[in-house]
This record gives C-alpha cells, sequence and structure tokens, in this order.
C-alpha cells in the first residue's frame, strides 16, 4: 500500500476508499469526518477488523477500473478455472424529487460473467475508532451491526447468515450488498441495485459532460474533477483538505495529521479550479459554506473548520489504530484549529471576490455581502505584520511570514476592488491605500541581500510559498527579484523534479518529501517566466507518479517516487486541475494547428 492505490467512490455525504483487491479500507461513516467503520487503512500491516471484501476461490487476476467518467468502480476477478466475476462499488447520487439523493450509504453489486465462481463475503467493521466491536442482530434479509451510539446495517439478498459466518457460496445470480444507514429498502436489493446504478452512472456522466476541461490531459483532469467532488460535504458546502486522517507525510515521522476538515489556506485555489472547470454550483456552495461559518460576530479566522460547526476539532490520539503500515499515531481533530494564521484572511476574501464578478451564480456579491466582509479586511490590515504560524502551520515557532502578509496586501488590495464595484469609492480609496503600504513592507522587508524573496521578514530563508506572489498579482513574474528567487528555489528546493516546501527543520527535523501543491506552483511558475517546455515536462512527470486510479495524494519521496500523506488530497487535485489549464494548448491550437 506504499503507493496508496485506492479508489474513491461516493456522493458528496460519505466515502469510501477501495485498494485494487477490492477491499473497502476507509469508510467514514455516517458522514465524510465521522468515525471510520472500515479503518483498515490505518491499522497496521496486516488488520483483521475495519474492511468489507470479498474472498474468491483460486483466483488468478484482478483487474479494476472505473466506469469512464463516473465515480463508479468496477473490479474484475478472474479464478484459475476461467469463471469471472464483476464487482460494482458506488454511493448512490442522483436528482430526485428535484433534488440530489445522495443517502449515507455504499452498494456493492456482485455479478457473474461466466460461470460461477465461488466466494465469501467479509464485512467487519468496528466503531469508535477500532476501540468497540459491535454487537450484531438479524433480520430476514438484513444484519445490523451495533455500536454504543451508531448502527450501520447491511441489506442484502444474499441471508444474513452467510454474512454473519462468512460462509462460501456460489455466485449463480446477482448479489447486491447496501452499507449504510438503519433503515428498510423501498424494493427488493436487485431491482434497487440496479436502479441505483443506472441512475448514479447517469447523473455523473451528466456532470462530466458539463465540465469546462482544457484540450489537453482531458482525463486526468476529469478524474481530478471527479474526486474534488466527492471531496465536498454537501449538506453544508464544505470542501475537506482529504478523506483521511494520518497518512504519514514521508515513512516512519509523528507527521501525521487529520485532515477531515476545510482549511481556508486553500479556499481560494479551490475556487479558483472549480471556477475553471466550471462547476459554479459546488464553488458557489463552497463560498456560502465560508459566509455562513467564518463570518461571525468577531473578525478573527481560525484556519481550519469542520464541516459542520458542532463537530470538535481538539486533537487526540486513537489508540486502538496502529497507523498507515503501523506509523502511528493516529491522529482525530487538529491542534492547527487554534494556530494564528494571517494569511486565511486573504483566502477568504479573494475566494468571495468570485461572486461580485461572476454572473452565472445565484449567490451573488453586492453591498451587503461586502458589509460583511470589511470586518475581515480591517483584521488582515491590522494583523497583516504580525508573527504567525505561516501556511505551513509551524507548531514550535512564529515568524512574520512573507505569504502571510502577501495574502493579507491582497485582502485589502480586492477589498478595494469590491468596494469600487459595488459603489463604495471613498472605502475603495482607503483600502488601496492600505495595500499599498503592505506592499511596500513585503518588498523592504522580505527581499534579502541578494535580491531574491524570503519566506519571513528579516531571515534568508527559501520558502515555495513565495512562488505565489505573481499570481496573487504583487510583482510581476518577470521582475527580477522574482526571477532571482526563482532561481535559489530551484537551487536549494528542488529534488528529482520535485519541490519541497522549504530546506530548513521544523518542528519534527529535515523534511524529506515534495508537498505535491509547491511542484504545481513551480511548474506554473516556469510557465510564467517562458519556460514553457520545461513546466510541461514536469507535469507530464508528476502526472506519471499518479496511483492506479489517476490520483495524488498529499506528499511523494522523490527519491522512490512513493506517494505518502493523506488521500486523495484537494490541494494536489486542485493543483493538477489549475496546471492543465495554464499549460494546455488551446482547443483551436489542437484540433487545427497539432504538430
Amino acid at each position: 500500500m506504499a503507493q496508496l492505490d485506492l479508489s474513491p467512490i461516493g456522493n458528496c455525504a460519505v466515502a469510501s476508499l477501495v485498494d485494487t483487491k477490492g477491499v473497502h479500507r476507509w469508510f467514514c461513516f455516517p458522514r465524510l469526518d465521522a468515525d471510520p467503520v472500515f479503518n483498515a487503512l490505518v491499522n497496521g500491516d496486516d488488520p483483521q477488523t475495519g474492511f468489507m471484501d470479498i474472498v474468491v476461490e483460486n483466483l488468478a487476476t484482478i483487474h479494476q477500473a472505473y466506469i469512464r467518467n463516473t465515480a463508479v468502480l468496477e473490479t474484475i476477478y478472474e479464478t484459475k478455472a476461467g469463471e469471472t466475476l464483476r464487482v460494482l462499488d458506488f454511493a448512490p447520487r442522483f436528482l430526485l424529487f428535484e433534488r440530489n439523493f445522495r443517502p449515507p450509504s455504499l452498494v456493492r453489486r456482485i455479478e457473474p460473467v461466466t460461470g460461477q465462481p465461488r466466494i465469501k463475503v467479509r464485512i467487519r467493521p468496528t466503531f469508535d475508532y477500532g476501540k468497540t466491536k459491535p454487537r450484531t442482530s438479524f433480520g430476514s434479509n438484513h444484519i445490523r451491526f451495533i455500536g454504543d451510539e451508531r448502527v450501520l446495517r447491511v441489506t442484502s439478498d444474499l441471508g444474513p447468515t452467510f454474512i454473519q459466518d462468512e460462509a462460501a457460496f456460489l455466485v449463480d445470480k446477482p448479489v447486491n450488498l447496501f452499507v449504510g444507514t438503519d433503515e428498510s429498502l423501498s424494493q427488493n436489493p436487485d431491482s434497487l441495485a440496479k436502479h441505483f446504478l443506472h441512475e448514479t452512472i447517469n447523473y455523473w456522466l451528466d456532470w462530466s459532460r458539463k465540465l469546462a476541461i482544457p484540450f489537453e490531459w482531458q482525463k486526468a483532469v476529469i478524474r481530478a474533477a471527479i474526486t474534488l467532488k466527492l471531496c465536498s460535504y454537501e449538506e453544508t458546502g464544505a470542501i475537506v483538505a482529504a478523506l483521511t486522517t494520518s497518512i504519514p507525510e514521508a515513512p516512519n515521522t509523528a507527521r501525521n495529521w487529520d485532515y477531515r476538515y476545510c482549511w481556508l489556506r486553500d479556499a481560494y485555489f479551490t475556487v479558483n479550479a472549480l471556477n475553471q472547470l466550471g462547476v459554479t454550483r459546488t464553488m458557489e456552495h463552497f463560498v456560502r459554506f465560508m459566509v455562513n461559518t467564518v463570518f461571525g460576530e468577531k473578525a478573527e479566522l481560525n484556519p481550519l473548520y469542520p464541516i459542520v460547526t458542532s463537530t470538535e476539532l481538539d486533537e487526540r490520539q486513537a489508540d486502538a489504530l496502529a497507523g498507515f503500515r503501523g506509523m502511528g499515531p493516529v491522529r482525530v481533530g487538529n491542534a492547527a484549529a487554534t494556530q494564528k494564521q494571517t494569511d486565511v484572511y486573504g483566502s477568504v476574501i479573494l475566494s468571495a471576490a468570485q461572486l461580485f464578478w461572476d454572473e452565472r451564480v445565484d449567490f451573488a456579491g453586492g453591498l451587503d455581502l461586502y458589509k460583511r466582509l470589511k470586518p475581515v479586511g480591517h483584521e488582515a490590515v491590522k494583523v497583516a505584520l504580525n508573527p504567525d504560524s505561516g501556511v505551513w502551520e509551524f507548531r514550535g515557532r512564529s515568524r512574520v511570514h512573507t505569504y502571510s502578509v502577501a495574502m493579507c496586501w491582497a485582502a485589502a488590495h480586492r477589498m478595494g476592488l469590491i468596494a469600487q464595484r459595488v459603489g463604495e469609492d471613498k472605502d475603495a480609496a482607503e483600502w488601496k491605500a492600505k495595500a499599498a503600504k503592505l506592499r511596500d513592507a513585503i518588498l523592504e522587508k522580505g527581499i534579502t541581500k541578494e535580491g531574491w524573496i524570503s519566506g519571513a521578514f528579516g531571515e534568508d530563508i527559501v520558502d515555495a510559498s513565495t512562488l505565489l506572489l505573481p499570481q496573487l498579482g504583487l510583482l510581476p513574474a518577470k521582475d527580477e527579484r522574482f526571477l532571482k528567487t526563482l532561481a535559489i528555489i530551484e537551487k536549494r528546493l528542488l529534488r528529482n523534479g520535485f519541490l519541497l516546501r522549504y530546506d530548513e527543520p521544523d518542528d519534527f527535523g529535515l523534511p524529506e518529501t515534495s508537498f505535491l501543491i509547491c511542484t504545481f506552483w513551480y511548474i506554473d511558475s516556469l510557465a510564467a517566466v517562458g519556460r514553457v517546455d520545461e513546466a510541461r515536462a514536469l507535469y507530464e512527470n508528476l502526472l506519471s507518479h499518479r496511483n492506479a486510479a489517476g490520483l495524488l495524494s498529499e506528499d511523494l519521496h522523490p527519491h522512490t517516487g512513493e506517494l505518502w500523506g493523506n488521500f486523495p488530497q484537494a490541494y494536489s487535485l486542485v493543483g493538477l486541475i489549475l496546471s492543465a489549464y495554464r499549460l494546455s494548448r488551446t482547443w483551436e491550437q489542437g484540433l487545427w494547428h497539432a504538430s
């Protein structure tokens, strides 16, 4: 599992990660940030509980792929005798009664294709992060796994004894499993599974068909877009940073974090990606989530928020789980929620700014939203030059981080543009003056004696986040100061075509893996300064390191090529999407002027 060869299925209420053998290794129930009833992914090398799978007798080969442009996963098992079995895994999602139907449940359909393979069905959930083995009860067509606070129900046209005893049987007709809430099905499992499958496939095909995609790398972008959609929790509009917790950033380290929350740091880039894709409804819901959740009575913002406001974020360890490949601890919650990260003010305002210019959205920006943003903008100016934990969430120190100040500058700058847009001309002039002072401070205190941009004021720190300053509009990409910054970043942070975040020790020592979004930033920077051929070559190289499902996690080891970190990482998906748009030939060039 070092390569994290996992394929997510989901419906924007729940999601499950399925490995290349068809094993469900991670399923949080009943929502994306809940207790993982399937948790084998983070329970050592050979977990005996926390999964759902099938055991095929005399197995020879397994082939797996998504049904094209959908979140429906197909796994084909072939026995040594030539018998073939098809398994379809999905979470139902489609339009029903003019609303999106997305129950917190999974469907597994097992179909004989040739012959009658002999199999066992194994379903072994646990509760309370692996601490509690469930009790069971039976009905005529279902088995209930009962915990102290929750019940997981499996309804099937397979007798519950076969599930309870894991008894072998011949598959001479389709077998359907509905895994989720403790509710009866409205019709027989076979009919309902076929109906749900048909409608879910059609939903994803229609959704994918409406994407605005670049001419090149279409399959990669579509898969990333679908997966980014699966990271959204539609009930509130939040988008989680990843579907997992505690996949280490590097082997045998304690860099294990819970990413099943919404980071404001990622918001601006996520909104940009959704806008490019034309996924306006998801984009609008995400911005609405920020407005509803983030804007309270106080202007101070936290770095991250739960997908439902009542959720606790206090960090603790789930000691009953051994960790990914035994590399614990497994963490629940995230202490970064209490940090001071001043870049988040810019992220929120840059994200909300979309609503003031995008004519497609219903939740359009106007004077009322501007007034709600004003306290956030004022707070950004107030705290801009204060030390903070930075975009990389250092736990043991604070500095005046250049990127954080730049995002506060961007907050003031965009507030000036928004004020002008809504007719508040006096405010606009004041915002622009405040932004100018912050820009002057960055270009005075953030520049080293050698003329490159440091990661922190008054220090010589090489930091990949400084690559974003031209994208924010602080200075042109071909400005001499940025060209020098790009050069020293290449010299100090580049490893085999992949970029580190920084090269100095942090709370856990020297970093050894590449944070993949940084490599995408580097690729974008190369393109911006005119080194397009180099950028395209590095982009192709990065794509070649995706897993079997065509997806990326958070980190990659630049020497072994192994994927590390939480999965699938929304930040990496966003980077893949945005770089594709920046590098791709236009449709006209591709169709009529291809070399």
